[in-house]
Order: C-alpha cells, then sequence, then structure tokens
C-alpha cells in the first residue's frame, strides 16, 4: 500500500509537509485565502519556508485547487516554487461520498480535486469520511470534545461508501496518484479494524490509509489502544498526518481528557511508531498537523524531531 520511491529516502530527502491550519482561511477584510491576491499566497510560502518547510499540503478548506482556474493553479505552483516550496498533496475534508443529501456532489468534487492534482504535479490525493462540524462543535472549545456526525451501521450505506471510493480510487491510478483515506472517529474508517477492513473492500493497490491515529488519541471517551491500532494499519500506510495530543483518564473510566502538545511530549510514542512503520516498508509522505496555540511553530518543531527519526543519508 506504499508509494514506491524512486530513490531510497533519507532525513534530508523524505517529504515532510506542513499543514494549513496556521493560516487564517479568511482575511479579516473578508477575503478567502482561496480568492487571495498573489501577495497574500506568497506571505504563506514565504513563511513556510522561512521555518524550514520544503512541502505543504494543500488543505480544501483554505484552498481548493478544483475551484481554481488553470491560470491560478500555475500562479499557485509558481509562487510555492518561488520559495522552494512544493505543493504534495491535497486534503478533501469534510466532503464525504455519503454525506446525505450531498453526497454525489461531494464524489463529483473529488473526481475535479483528483484531476486538479494531478495537474499541479502532487503525490498524493488525500480524503476520508468525515462531515462538516456540527453547531456544537462549532461552539466547542476543542471540536473533538463535542458529538459530530456518524455514519450508520449500515450495510447498504458502507456498500455505497466502497464503491464510491473505489470509484475515486480509479481515477486516482488512472493519472498516477496514490489515494489515502484518513482515519476519523464515528466514521468506517474510526477504529482500526474497520477502516482496514474498508481498504480491503476497496481493493485496490494505489488506496491506503493515512494512519493518523491521533484523531482518536484526543476524544474524551475510551479508545483502542494506541500501539495496536497503528500496528494494524500501519501496512496499509500511503501517507501520514502526524499529530498529538497528552493524554489522561480516570482508572475507573469517568472522565477522560486530551489536549495538543508535541511530538515528542505527547501518549503516542513516535520514535517506536516510526521504526515501526519503516520496517513494514512505509515510504509516503509525512504532513505535520497541529491545532491551538503557534500551529506552524509547533509543526517545525516536529518536522526537526521527526527528522531525527529517519534514516540518515548514505556516507553520513
Amino acid at each position: 500500500m506504499t508509494a514506491a520511491p524512486t530513490a531510497p529516502l533519507d532525513r534530508d530527502t523524505w517529504p515532510i509537509a506542513v499543514c494549513m491550519h496556521g493560516f487564517a482561511p479568511v482575511a479579516a477584510d473578508g477575503t478567502a485565502l482561496h480568492d487571495a491576491a498573489p501577495d497574500r499566497w506568497d506571505a504563506v510560502f514565504r513563511q513556510v519556508a522561512a521555518l524550514g518547510f520544503s512541502a505543504i499540503e494543500l488543505a480544501d478548506s483554505h484552498i481548493r485547487p478544483a475551484d481554481l482556474e488553470p491560470s491560478r493553479r500555475e500562479e499557485l505552483l509558481s509562487i510555492a516554487r518561488s520559495h522552494g516550496v512544493t505543493p504534495v498533496s491535497v486534503h478533501v475534508q469534510r466532503q464525504s461520498v455519503i454525506q446525505p443529501g450531498r453526497g454525489e456532489e461531494n464524489l463529483a468534487y473529488a473526481h475535479r480535486t483528483i484531476d486538479a492534482a494531478a495537474e499541479l504535479g502532487l503525490q498524493v490525493f488525500s480524503t476520508g469520511l468525515h462531515q462538516p462540524f456540527t453547531e456544537a462543535q462549532r461552539k466547542a472549545l476543542w471540536f473533538w470534545t463535542a458529538p459530530g456526525p456518524v455514519d450508520p451501521d449500515d450495510a447498504d450505506t458502507r456498500a455505497l461508501a466502497v464503491r464510491r471510493l473505489r470509484e475515486l480510487g480509479e481515477h486516482a491510478a488512472s493519472v498516477g496518484l496514490p489515494m489515502s483515506l484518513e482515519m476519523y472517529e464515528d466514521t468506517y474508517l474510526g477504529t482500526a479494524d474497520s477502516a482496514v477492513r474498508l481498504i480491503e473492500e476497496i481493493g485496490l493497490d494505489n488506496v491506503g490509509l493515512n494512519p493518523d491515529i491521533g484523531n482518536l488519541v484526543r476524544l474524551h471517551r475510551p479508545i483502542e489502544n494506541w500501539r495496536e491500532m497503528h500496528e494494524k494499519t500501519l501496512p496499509y500506510a500511503n501517507y501520514w498526518h502526524v499529530k498529538n495530543y497528552a493524554r489522561d483518564e480516570a482508572g475507573d473510566g469517568s472522565w477522560f481528557t486530551a489536549t495538543p502538545t508535541s511530538l515528542e511530549l505527547g501518549l503516542i510514542d513516535y520514535r517506536a511508531m516510526v521504526a515501526r512503520a519503516l520496517e513494514l516498508g512505509f515510504r509516503g509522505p509525512f504532513l505535520m498537523e497541529q491545532y491551538g496555540g503557534d500551529s506552524l511553530g509547533v509543526c517545525a518543531t516536529n518536522r526537526r524531531y521527526l527528522q531525527s527519526l529517519l534514516p540518515e543519508p548514505a556516507g553520513a
């Protein structure tokens, strides 16, 4: 399930992208980043480069490649390259292909995004089954502490998800792209077993998992053992959103809490999990993700930590 590298990867060459959470999707004047003038895009990529990143994930919460005119897509690439930054992936989020009332529309949008990703020369098309925030999630300090949409325990709906995701996977394969599905609570990608089964049901070599188990560790409820989740899902991983949370819970299960922290300090032992992923053959890009505080600064700290866990260059 891993993307075949063109050359051996090491800590200096492994694609490690930064997320866009640290940038406002809408400016104070009401202009969306998607529609912003070139100078605002330039400021984004300048800051990314200043933090030491040479790669970025295009999140459609901020910029929607599918909805950019071809000239604007070329402008985006040109500005990024002028700062030595390469967009490596596009992440379609909260646009589930089985969202009630919008599934077919979201499916068409995902197809257009795959075509745009191919035109931009990206390395990964990433998506999932999570849906837009509920009102309670929008009001919460941390959205994961409030209830969100839940995929139904229904064989027909699950089969529909498989068919539509397979359709997207076949499209991605036809343009040379791996497709990665992000693990997320209360979806068919919400537990290790269900996520693995979904990949196997789709049954395409280019479709794998984004084992973003941080999405599950942060929940204020009982969770699966994080080591066991990684052991089950890492063999299917082809792209990886990495983030960590400091988690605590009562022994009697009466309370749970989690807050964002750095990769090194949180519950997940990424030194062990990255070593295990490499042992299993993972060769996909990493994405540094962080909520709260100085998102960009923590992502930069996390990149340096992650690089220390990757192989040294040959002859070093």
